[in-house]
């Protein structure tokens, strides 16, 4: 016999919900942050119009596969996580349709009134659950605990990971750094200390800065020499349309 069928469904605890819910978003976040940078120099002044032109699409995908969440099984990501899903309020063991599940989240828009309504509601139950006739239950067939939580931990590294990576490759393919690495080759102080230079960190830090069409950077840049290795902050700064230009260069002792 189906578990499902053995026991009267257990509502989730609005915390379970809640923590569901950052996961989703944390999912959404995600996707929005693959579409927008898939193929794209971010950190370039020329691809800023390719950027925004991204903007839309990548937002309609992402809220697209947002409102869509639970409709494998009533189960979204979070969910799964939480070991909660959602079934029909007349019928425990029936998953709501398609269109249903997805009117429910669209409820989401109005994020902080249905938090309100969450906390507030003795059913445990939002707008959105209201007006679908759903309810969030506990899953009896959920998988165990340990894997859930190192599914949780591995998406979450790797998310981490990923902007980390994301974030010095782009650094390291701006016009700024660029710019950088040439004034540093040029400088026959750092040419000598280091006894020539064979490479550079592989991430390095700072920031790169627009203001319309104005660019100012700050970097911190690792030299690796033949004799030995030191870090150098370098400060440039672009006016519109015109070049980046050293400001500053500083060997950090």
């Amino acid at each position: 016999m189906n578990r499902n069928l053995e026991k009267e469904p257990v509502l989730s605890s609005r915390k379970r919900r809640v923590a569901a819910f950052l996961i989703d978003y944390f999912v959404f976040l995600l996707v929005v942050a693959l579409v927008l940078t898939h193929e794209t120099d971010f950190m370039g002044e020329n691809n800023f119009d390719e950027l925004r032109a991204r903007q839309l699409p990548a937002m309609i995908i992402g809220l697209l596969l947002y409102f869509a969440k639970d409709s494998i099984k009533g189960i979204s990501p979070g969910k799964w996580a939480m070991g909660i899903m959602v079934r029909d309020e007349n019928n425990p063991n029936k998953v709501p349709s398609f269109g249903r599940l997805f009117i429910r989240n669209l409820f989401l828009i109005i994020l902080p009134i249905e938090f309100i309504v969450l906390a507030s509601n003795q059913e445990k139950k939002r707008l959105g659950d209201k007006t679908t006739k759903a309810i969030v239950v506990k899953n009896p067939n959920r998988p165990a605990r340990l894997p859930r939580i190192l599914t949780l931990v591995v998406v979450g590294l790797s998310f981490y990971t990923f902007l980390f990576f994301l974030v010095a490759s782009a650094m390291k393919e701006s016009d700024a750094y660029k710019v950088a690495i040439t004034e540093i080759e040029k400088n026959e102080e750092i040419l000598s200390e280091t006894g020539g230079i064979k490479g550079y960190g592989m991430i390095p830090t700072g920031h790169v800065d627009y203001v319309n069409g104005n660019g100012k950077a700050q970097l911190e840049i690792k030299v690796l020499g033949n004799d030995k290795d030191f870090k150098v902050d370098v400060l440039l700064t672009k006016e519109l349309n015109g070049e980046w230009k050293l400001i500053e260069l500083n060997e950090k002792r």
